[in-house]
This record gives structure tokens, sequence and C-alpha cells, in this order.
């Protein structure tokens, strides 16, 4: 049963920047875990608090529901302890849904349990993917393309194959530090077709794209980086993101954004923020 939630209005304007309501896909962490090792951030040696975990991320849930978001609820399969980060389950545009197919064999049956809930809940639209790709780990959705990253997981091919079924210009960004795995470690969209991101986390060229697309960017230091502050959830005006990038939320707050920090630091023991637990169901948008 999804938790109740007080109603968006359809645009909530603040001096420049307007919050849209938003429909999340989340996974309770019930069998959270450090297990094993498939990023730099994973020390199965050092373990996490499954508990303490549950009650971040039931913050987390909070804060959406706070800001008067929409929160759906997959559950949690014995077995699966990254299932929590719903990110990488799929990427859903205009109503249509193309599947996650996981580079670790550890993180596998995510994908159809993902497209499985999509297909039971309203998304009837799910392509299984030829190619290796992690969902919004690696596609960030801006009004008029997508941003997709690849170097570590995510192949380019399924760059093409997204851009084939979703119908939307895709640009790939190479990213060469393995800290920043996947690109919504390294980037998040803005409300305003604007990014924030880190740029060297990015391969020159990539940098160079970034420049061209969005020069008025958001610009985040090594620091606010290394925390995991990018990955984090812009609704337009408010900004759910970790609560140690301190510099970043400064800055996003002298941008006229509102900063929501959240601590999700036993997360973050598996490479996981506040973005890698949050999927977006984006609807059919019917035309104007």
């Amino acid at each position: 049963m999804e938790p109740a939630s007080s109603p968006l209005p359809q645009s909530v304007r603040c001096g420049e920047r307007v919050a849209r309501p938003r429909h999340f896909l989340m996974c309770r962490p019930e069998h959270f875990a450090v297990t094993y090792s498939i990023n730099p951030w994973m020390d199965p040696a050092a373990g996490a608090d499954a508990a303490r975990a549950v009650a971040q991320w039931e913050a987390l849930r909070a804060a959406y529901l706070g800001l008067g978001h929409r929160v759906s609820l997959i559950t949690p399969i014995e077995g699966l302890p990254d299932m929590v980060f719903a990110a990488n389950g799929a990427l859903v545009v205009n109503g249509r849904a193309y599947g996650a197919r996981f580079f670790h064999p550890q993180r596998a049956a995510e994908g159809p349990a993902y497209a499985a809930w999509l297909r039971a809940n309203g998304f009837p639209d799910v392509r299984e993917p030829a190619h290796t790709n992690e969902g919004e780990g690696d596609f960030l959705v801006l009004d008029r393309l997508i941003l997709a990253g690849t170097g570590f997981r995510t192949e380019v091919a399924a760059h093409q194959e997204a851009q084939e079924y979703l119908g939307m210009p895709v640009v790939t960004l190479r990213l060469v530090d393995p800290r920043f795995y996947h690109l919504d470690t390294a980037l998040f969209p803005l409300g305003d077709d604007n990014v924030a991101y880190y740029p060297g986390a990015f391969s020159p060229g990539s940098r160079a794209v970034l420049e061209r697309l969005f020069p008025d960017a958001i610009i985040a230091d090594e620091r606010d980086a290394a925390v995991l502050g990018l990955n984090a959830v812009c609704d337009g005006r408010n900004v759910v993101i970790n609560a140690e990038a301190a510099g970043l939320i400064a800055t996003l707050r002298r941008h006229g954004y509102e900063p929501v920090p959240v601590d999700l630091s036993e997360l973050r023991k598996a490479g996981g923020g506040p973005k890698c637990c949050t999927l977006e169901l984006r609807p059919r948008q019917t035309p104007a």
C-alpha cells in the first residue's frame, strides 16, 4: 500500500525556481548489506548496519512526501542487497520503460524484478534491453535530451538502443574516475534544463561537451563529489542532497535552489545516495 502524501500543485513558484510534482519508485532496504565489492565504495570487511540504513532511507522517503511528491514502493527481494538502489532498475520516459541489464552478476536479477513491477503498475511498454545498462544510474533526463554515461557499466550501444526506443536525443558522456562509476554519482539535472556536475569525473572530450551544452552549469568540487553530493534529486526548486556536501549546498542556495539535506551515510557504504534510491516514473505526455 502506498503511503499517503499531500498533493503538490501543478507548479509551485518561489522566485525564479519552480517545483514540479514527481512520481518516484523506491525499495525499502530490508535486505541491505555489503557482502561483496563491485565498486570502490564497498568494503565487505567493514559491512553495514541494516537497521541504520532503513532509518536513513525512511527519512529520505519522508523528505519526498514532505515536498508533496508521490512515492510508490517495490517489494524488496531477499538475496538482492542492492535492490534499494531503485534508480538502476530502469529508465522511464513518457510512459515507456527501457529496462536494465546489469554489468555485475550479483545484481542481474534486479532488472527483471523492476520490469515486472512496471508492467504490473501502469507501464506496460517495457523494452527488454539487448545491451548492458543500469537505468537511471547512467541515464539522466532533461527536458529535451538524455545524458548517458559510459566507461564503467553502461555500454554505448545501450545509449543508441534507448534513443531509438524512447525517441529522445541521447548524449554520450565518458566517465574516467572509478569512484564515479555511474553518471548519477557525478552529475544531476536541475529543473530548468541545466545541470550540476564534477568535471574531474569526465574525459576531456565529455567535459567539453558539458561546457558547450551547459555554460551556466553549477560546478562541484572534488570534496563535495567525494561524499556523493552530486547523487542528488532536484524537482526544479528543491534539491534533496547528501548533508555532507556543504559547499555544494551553499552554492545551490546562492543560485536560488532550496537544498534538503539528508543523511544516507550507511547506504553510501555501497556507493549510494538520494538519487541511487530513487527511480522517477515519468507518465505519458499528452500532446498540447
